[in-house]
């Protein structure tokens, strides 16, 4: 019997806003993950409307609702292990050996995938203001088995 496909919505550095154009382009996942960054409760709030939402603190994420928000989380997707963090450079392990699936972060606000020894990295890019010439984007991921199929998605705004 096949495993059911999973949609993971991947978000990150929304810096309080959430951008209807991300909502929609979010609709439909099965969980969502916040990379970070998130600037407020609501988006949050938000989020988890759509489905089960999945968020860690980014270095903007000072306030006091933000204390309840992990440095880093793993989050089980089947029977796939994906670790999330903020800034890739504070990744003290290496995932291959810890047997994640991929490592998703944000902080740069550039869309990047990437597979390193089997892992998926992955960075959706900003879905908050525009900062320089970068674009406005979040990131899908189909898992199904053992496959991973990333995908970013540039909005519209």
């Amino acid at each position: 019997m096949s495993e059911r496909e999973v949609t993971v919505g991947v978000i990150s550095d929304t810096h309080g806003l959430l951008r209807p154009q991300a909502v929609a382009a979010l609709r439909g996942s099965d969980l969502i993950i916040h990379a970070g960054d998130v600037g407020n409760r609501e988006v949050i709030t938000t989020l988890s409307g759509i489905a089960p939402t999945f968020a860690v603190r980014g270095n903007i994420d000072k306030a006091a609702w933000a204390a309840e928000l992990p440095m880093t989380k793993l989050v089980e997707v089947g029977e796939r292990l994906f670790c999330v963090l903020h800034e890739i450079s504070q990744l003290d392990l290496d995932p291959a050996t810890a047997g994640f699936a991929a490592v998703v972060f944000g902080h740069s606000h550039q869309p990047w995938i990437e597979t390193r020894d089997g892992v998926l990295f992955l960075n959706p890019g900003s879905a908050g203001p525009r900062r320089f010439k970068l674009p406005i984007a979040v990131a899908r991921v189909a898992v199904s088995g053992g496959q991973l199929r990333p995908e970013i998605v540039e909005l519209e705004v």
